[in-house]
C-alpha cells in the first residue's frame, strides 16, 4: 500500500516540488492539523465508552457535546502551537484569540478552525467534523494582532475540513483543486482516495433547516417552494431534502453527490441573524467549494469577498452546484411584488391539497 497510494505527506511535498518558497512551512503546519485530526478521530470514535461520556450521563447529558468540543479543541492547540509556523489562532470555541505561547517561535501563518463541527451529534452517532483555514499573516514572526486576524476568504492559502463517519476523511485545499484523503486506522496514515474532486453539474437535492420556514427572507421561501413544487413546478422536476445539522456533513455531501446547501438569515433572534462564523467555518468550506467547481455566497455576493469587521463575525451561505447558488442570488436581486411578501404558491401535490395536511386558503366550488 506504501508503494500503490500517495499519502498526504507525499502529496504535500510533490506540491512543494512544484512551488517551492515558503510551502515546506506550510507543509509541516498541515500536516500538524492532519494528526490533530487523527486524535480527534479517534476520541470521536470511542463515543460511549469515553469517560467523558460517562460523567455526561451522570449530569443527563448536557455538557456531553459541549465537552467534546472542548477536548478537540485543546487537541487542535497543542498539535500547532509549538512548531513555529503560527503567528495566531482562532477558534470557534473560544471568544477571543488564541496567542502563541511565549516560549514558542512565531511564524508567518494564521490559523482559523471549528474543532469540532455538529459536536452535539456525537451523542446520537452521527457524523461530526472539524474544519480548518490557513491565511498568511500581514506581520510574520510577530504576535498577530486582533486587526492582523481579520483577514478575507479571498486571502486563505489552505483550507479543508476532516469529516469523521463510518470512515475518517481529510478533504483538502492548497488552492489548486481538492484532494481527498482517507485515514487508515491501522497505520495511522492519510492516502489519497479521492484525487481531484468535482461537484457533479446538476442537482436534485438541497439542504436546509426546514424548520425554521417562518423566519426566512422572501428570497429563500421562493427557492425551496419551487424545488418542493417537484415536477409539478417551475423547476420541472423532483428535489430531495437533506439535513443533518452539521456543516462538514453537508459541505462532503455536495462535494461528493452535488446539490445545494443554504444557511440563510432568519428573523428568529434580531441579534444574532446568522449561524454561521465567517473566518472560521464560511470562508474555509467557501473555498473547498469553489476550488471543485461549486459557487458559495452571502446572498448578495461571493462569500470568500466578504471583509469581517470582528472575530467572530457570522453570515448567511448558500453553496453547492453553481446554477442553484446564482438563482438563489437573482431571487434576492429581484424585485417583484410576489418576492417581496411572504411567498406561497399553491402547490399541485396531494400534500398540500385541499384535503392535505398544510390547506390552501382558497375556498374549493364544489360544483367543480
Amino acid at each position: 500500500m506504501l508503494t500503490s497510494r500517495t499519502t498526504l505527506a507525499k502529496y504535500l511535498m510533490e506540491e512543494q516540488r512544484r512551488n517551492g518558497g515558503y510551502a515546506s512551512e506550510l507543509n509541516s503546519l498541515l500536516l500538524e492539523i492532519a494528526l490533530a485530526c487523527k486524535a480527534i478521530s479517534s476520541h470521536v470514535a470511542r463515543g460511549a465508552l469515553d469517560e467523558l461520556s460517562d460523567a455526561a450521563r451522570k449530569t443527563g447529558g448536557v455538557v456531553n457535546s459541549e465537552r467534546h468540543d472542548a477536548v478537540a479543541n485543546d487537541l487542535v492547540k497543542r498539535a500547532t502551537e509549538w512548531g513555529g509556523h503560527l503567528a495566531g489562532m482562532v477558534s470557534e470555541n473560544e471568544a477571543d484569540p488564541i496567542a502563541v505561547p511565549a516560549d514558542y517561535p512565531k511564524g508567518r501563518f494564521l490559523l482559523y478552525f471549528d474543532p469540532l463541527d455538529g459536536a452535539a451529534n456525537v451523542d446520537v452517532n452521527s457524523s461530526v467534523g472539524s474544519i480548518f483555514s490557513v491565511v498568511r499573516s500581514p506581520n510574520p514572526g510577530e504576535d498577530a494582532s486582533a486587526e492582523d486576524l481579520l483577514r478575507a476568504g479571498t486571502e486563505q492559502v489552505a483550507a479543508g475540513y476532516a469529516l469523521y463517519g463510518p470512515s475518517t476523511m481529510l478533504v483538502l485545499t492548497v488552492g489548486r483543486g481538492v484532494q481527498g484523503f482517507t485515514l487508515d486506522p491501522v497505520i495511522g496514515e492519510f492516502f489519497l482516495t479521492h484525487p481531484d474532486m468535482r461537484l457533479p453539474a446538476n442537482t436534485t437535492e438541497f439542504a436546509i433547516n426546514h424548520s425554521n420556514r417562518r423566519f426566512w427572507d422572501p428570497a429563500v421561501r421562493r427557492y425551496v417552494d419551487e424545488c418542493l413544487a417537484g415536477l409539478s413546478g417551475p423547476r420541472n422536476r423532483d428535489f430531495s431534502v437533506r439535513w443533518v445539522a452539521s456543516l462538514v456533513a453537508e459541505a462532503h455531501r455536495v462535494l461528493t453527490r452535488g446539490g445545494v446547501c443554504l444557511f440563510p438569515s432568519d428573523s428568529r433572534d434580531v441579534r444574532r441573524p446568522n449561524r454561521l462564523r465567517l473566518m472560521c467555518e464560511v470562508n474555509p468550506i467557501a473555498f473547498v467549494i469553489e476550488q471543485a467547481g461549486g459557487w458559495a455566497s452571502s446572498g448578495e455576493g461571493r462569500a470568500l469577498e466578504t471583509v469581517p469587521t470582528e472575530i467572530h463575525e457570522r453570515v448567511p451561505l448558500f453553496f453547492g452546484v453553481a446554477e442553484e447558488v446564482e438563482r438563489i442570488e437573482r431571487y434576492y436581486r429581484e424585485d417583484e411584488p410576489e418576492t417581496a411578501t411572504d411567498h406561497e404558491p399553491e402547490l399541485d401535490l396531494p400534500f398540500y391539497a385541499v384535503r392535505g395536511l398544510f390547506r390552501t386558503t382558497r375556498t374549493p366550488d364544489r360544483s367543480e
